[in-house]
């Protein structure tokens, strides 16, 4: 959903992903719009094999990889009466062993080459895709293949894959505290349609399953009939025809019909709502949503443009309304679904704290109301039109991108040319067809309406609703075909041979400064008419003074929030009718001004984001704007297990120095930032002699030279002296083992912290490469022992947090609350391991390609390669380490990995913070570690070093 929590909390990120060109109609000085950029079809070959499946294929040489999709016609509609999750299961056993190759080979073929892959299941479609290198493109559409046909799915791997299935509606559902309002919408909108079922299932109903289910079910949807192939990228057009018709072809499809679902919806006989409460909801929120249309009906291009007016960016008008101007929200936005074969448009709001569901309601109203009455006006319109097609543009980056747009367009409306289609029926969009379509779905009598509130002794928390009835029965599958078992290694066929890679290239890299200091870095790229812009400065959390936590990342906010020509609501106007995207965030050591946007409109945004952050107001009535939205946005955090962990660990490994508090400021460091401390913090630090000017995409060097020149060239330092920096890691502290009780929590958080290496540490890339095979990929060794052979987490993860000093390392995953311990244990013990150990030249040579294709997938977006030139000049290293990169990966032997590890990363040092329920395990972990300390979540004090 593309509405957006207004506080600070999640602008940490120094690098942000935007996307490609866009069709700006923005005015020039004269008046006159310039000209649209014209969109080119996607450009796909569609053949169809003798047993029915459809395959589309585009071939890009401008690329080094290739992406293989397989899109089946079957989703969560299709799950049979008792079994809800189950195509969402059953893509999870999509991943496991053939009668060819055993379990995991799936992530050997792409993870471990450099590429990508993974999954989704939706109502109407569950879709596989990934991306490789090119010369590893025979062994997938074999891979795919053999799948298709001959799918092993024993007792072992159905149970640990259910109980992962688990752990995932624990982490999305129960865990998240809004998380259950997923459940309860879709069942009150649909009264009749298997649409009213959520993807995700059920408990119940996942332990209901059997194998004999599973096996029956992928017999009655997996065949080639029911199947898309899409390949698009760097590969011989004959040559992968001839592998298709090796591999896929000869697949036969069952001798019975192919099982067709109902899911269509009748109209609604009138208004309907419902009141739920769920655990730890620390603000109210509410959806009023309406049933409209499916994805192919003509007046879904109306209906989404009518929802860019409603919600999407900062001149919106439910943000301008809710979150701006009333500020009773802390969070607005809308979101349209338009399914294979009904849809519906849905309004979302989470409260400010103290205000009600209610208002909430009414505010919907008002702006719905205002979408009957009246024509939206020719300036939102146009707006609104510019944003979706930028935003449609930018999804179609790359070759997933584009295989993904085909992809939707092909399920919902079996035809390929929708996808080309839609933007110009976006850009059709009249003002009196918007208003046409709000008088005809978003009625009063059409409206549905979900009240989200805390539960109490008064209010227990609302179960969910299991035995949902479903068109298809158990009964209804197709019986058990030949069940397949993994062949003896002899006589299973064999992997087909790579062919010669295609290596990708790295861009040189202009560098200069202008009179006033400013370092300037341009790196052009070849392609789409798109280019992007980083302006750093040294100014991040670490730089904060003691009980200022946060100032770093409200400066940052404030400066798309007024400027000394430009209020906050024009400056938002003016972003958007760009086409652009403008932000800024903060880290621990770095503040980060980008912007994004078309070439013919760059030199407008560049001025724009100059602006900006030469001249910011810093408006009273803007601070204490964004001083409560920040505060909201911490209740919600601080409601959900993971994020208070994160915060836990960083007090516990930094104390109480800079490093140590929350980015985003807490509870009580955020009411005592005044103005005068954020101007403060821009005026020392926002400083061209100390910025970095970063420009990336189709843009010469002497271009960018005059861009810079005319934007910041008269910019000048301040005659204030910058403040000397304070230590911001202070000593190093004893290990601790902390638990924040959180009664009535869905999962644990389970994270383990450690004082890390700085980016400039001669250890980082061993090290980089080590986290990689720790927890850095899905086939990661926390990965595999926790999920993949346990079944004790959707997922584990682990960073080398480095920063400009010692970083925060960090191993974490969330689990079943009786299953922390466990979890802690391996976690730790796979830390030893790699201080103990050398990882086997098979881990390293497949880590090494995990990083090599990471740095080549992001050489090929413009704002993937402005990103990697950013870094480097962030931590002052040479330009030459872009070109140097994989050269450096490639030259990490075992021996390094392992001496890092135990110098810099020795779990004796470690600390445990876990977050959950702690009457689930508290027994457990005291009889581990007698030294534990028990804090209640209502306790938590993130302002000290102690946590009380």
């Amino acid at each position: 959903m593309k509405s957006r929590l207004k506080s600070a909390v999640a602008a940490l990120a120094l690098v942000t992903a935007l996307g490609t060109f866009s069709p700006v109609l923005a005015q020039d000085a004269a008046g006159a719009p310039p000209a649209a950029i014209e969109v080119p079809p996607l450009g796909f070959v569609k053949r169809t094999l003798p047993n029915g499946m459809d395959v589309y294929t585009a071939r890009d040489t401008t690329t080094s990889n290739v992406t293989v999709q397989v899109w089946y016609r079957v989703g969560s509609k299709d799950d049979p009466q008792d079994r809800s999750g189950f195509a969402h299961l059953f893509e999870h056993l999509m991943f496991k062993a053939t009668k060819d190759f055993p379990d995991e080979t799936f992530d050997r073929l792409t993870e471990d080459v450099g590429g990508n892959n993974n999954a989704f299941t939706s109502d109407d479609v569950t879709a596989y895709h990934e991306t490789i290198p090119a010369n590893h493109l025979e062994r997938l559409i074999f891979a795919e293949a053999s799948r298709l046909g001959s799918l092993v799915v024993d007792e072992s791997v159905f149970e640990s894959e259910r109980d992962v299935v688990k752990e995932e509606y624990r982490q999305g559902v129960l865990a998240n505290p809004y998380g259950r309002m997923r459940l309860f919408l879709p069942m009150l909108i649909f009264q009749h349609s298997p649409y009213r079922r959520s993807t995700i299932g059920s408990i119940e109903n996942l332990d209901a399953a059997t194998i004999e289910d599973v096996r029956r079910f992928h017999a009655t949807y997996y065949r080639p009939d029911n199947a898309v192939l899409i390949v698009a990228g760097n590969f011989d057009q004959a040559e992968l025809d001839g592998w298709i018709d090796r591999y896929m072809a000869p697949i036969a499809n069952p001798d019975r019909p192919l099982e067709v679902t109902d899911a269509s919806e009748p109209e609604p006989t009138g208004p309907r709502e419902m009141t739920v409460h769920a655990p730890n909801v620390p603000l109210p929120a509410v959806m009023r949503a309406w049933p409209t249309v499916p994805y192919g009906h003509p007046d879904r291009a109306a209906l989404t443009v009518l929802d860019g007016i409603l919600s999407t960016g900062e001149s919106s008008r439910m943000y301008r309304s809710l979150v701006y101007e009333q500020q009773i929200a802390a969070q607005a936005g809308s979101s349209p679904d338009f399914s294979q074969q009904a849809g519906y448009l849905m309004a979302q709001v989470i409260m400010s704290d103290g205000h009600t569901v209610d208002e909430g309601l009414t505010a919907i109203d008002a702006e719905i109301t205002k979408f009957r009455d009246q024509p939206v006006t020719d300036a939102e319109l146009n707006e609104a039109k510019n944003e979706l097609v930028a935003d449609a543009l930018r999804g179609r980056e790359t070759i997933d991108d584009r295989a993904s747009a085909l992809g939707w367009a092909l399920i919902n409306t079996n035809d390929a040319a929708t996808a080309d289609r839609e933007i110009a029926e976006i850009q059709a969009v009249t003002a009196a067809e918007v208003q046409r379509v709000a008088r005809r779905y978003l009625t009063d009598q059409r409206a549905v309406t979900l009240r989200y509130l805390n539960a109490d002794e008064a209010n227990p928390v609302t179960a969910q609703q299991t035995g949902i009835t479903a068109p298809v029965t158990l009964a209804d599958l197709a019986p058990v075909g030949q069940v397949f078992t993994l062949l003896p290694e002899a006589e299973r066929a064999a992997l087909p041979a790579t062919t010669d890679p295609v290596a990708p290239t790295t861009p040189p890299v202009a560098d200069f400064r202008l009179d006033n200091g400013l370092r300037v870095l341009v790196v052009e790229k070849d392609g789409l008419p798109l280019v992007s812009a980083r302006l750093n400065f040294d100014a991040g959390s670490g730089d904060e003074a003691g009980g200022k936590a946060g100032v770093a990342a409200l400066t940052a906010a404030l400066l798309t929030q007024g400027t000394a020509t430009r209020s906050a609501p024009e400056i938002a106007t003016e972003i958007e009718q760009l086409g652009a995207s403008i932000g800024a965030g903060s880290g621990p050591d770095f503040t980060n001004i980008y912007a994004n946007a078309p070439a013919n409109v760059f030199p407008q945004t560049v001025a724009l984001m100059a602006d900006l952050v030469r001249n910011p107001a810093f408006a009273q009535e803007e601070l204490d704007r964004q001083r409560d939205q920040t505060l909201d946005g911490l209740r919600v955090a601080l409601a959900t297990p993971g994020p208070v962990a994160s915060q836990a660990a960083a007090r516990v490994i930094y104390g109480d120095a800079a490093y140590g508090a929350p980015g985003s400021g807490t509870l009580t460091s955020i009411p005592a930032i005044t103005r005068e401390d954020v101007a403060a913090f821009h005026q020392h630090r926002y400083r061209p002699s100390e910025a970095t000017l970063v420009f990336s995409g189709a843009i010469s060097e002497t271009d960018a030279r005059a861009l810079a020149q005319s934007a910041f060239g008269d910019w000048r330092d301040t005659n204030s002296t910058a403040e000397a920096r304070v230590a911001p890691l202070g000593q190093p502290l004893p290990p601790r083992v902390v638990v924040i009780d959180q009664p009535g929590a869905g999962q644990a958080a389970v994270t383990v912290a450690l004082r890390g290496v700085s980016r400039t540490d001669a250890d980082y890339f061993p090290l980089t490469l080590g986290n990689t095979l720790l927890g850095g990929s899905f086939t990661s060794r926390l990965n595999q022992e926790i999920r993949i052979k346990r079944g004790l987490s959707y997922g584990t993860r682990s960073s080398l947090g480095v920063r400009r000093e010692e970083g925060l390392f960090t191993a974490s995953a969330q689990t079943r609350n009786d299953a922390a311990v466990e979890v802690s244990d391996l976690i730790l013990a796979e830390i030893t391991r790699l201080s103990t150990t050398r990882p086997t030249a098979s881990e390293l040579t497949t880590r090494q390609a995990i990083l090599t294709g990471a740095f080549g997938d992001s050489l090929e977006t413009v704002d993937g390669l402005g990103g990697l030139v950013a870094n480097l000049a962030l931590y002052d290293l040479p330009m030459s380490d872009l070109a140097a990169y994989v050269g450096k990966v490639e030259a990490i032997d075992g021996a390094a990995v392992q001496e890092a590890f135990a110098a810099h990363l020795p779990v004796d040092r470690a600390s445990l913070v876990i977050v959950g329920d702690a009457a689930r395990f508290i027994d457990a972990l005291r009889a581990k570690h007698p030294n534990v300390e028990v804090i209640p979540i209502s306790a938590l004090n993130l302002d000290n070093a102690a946590l009380r």
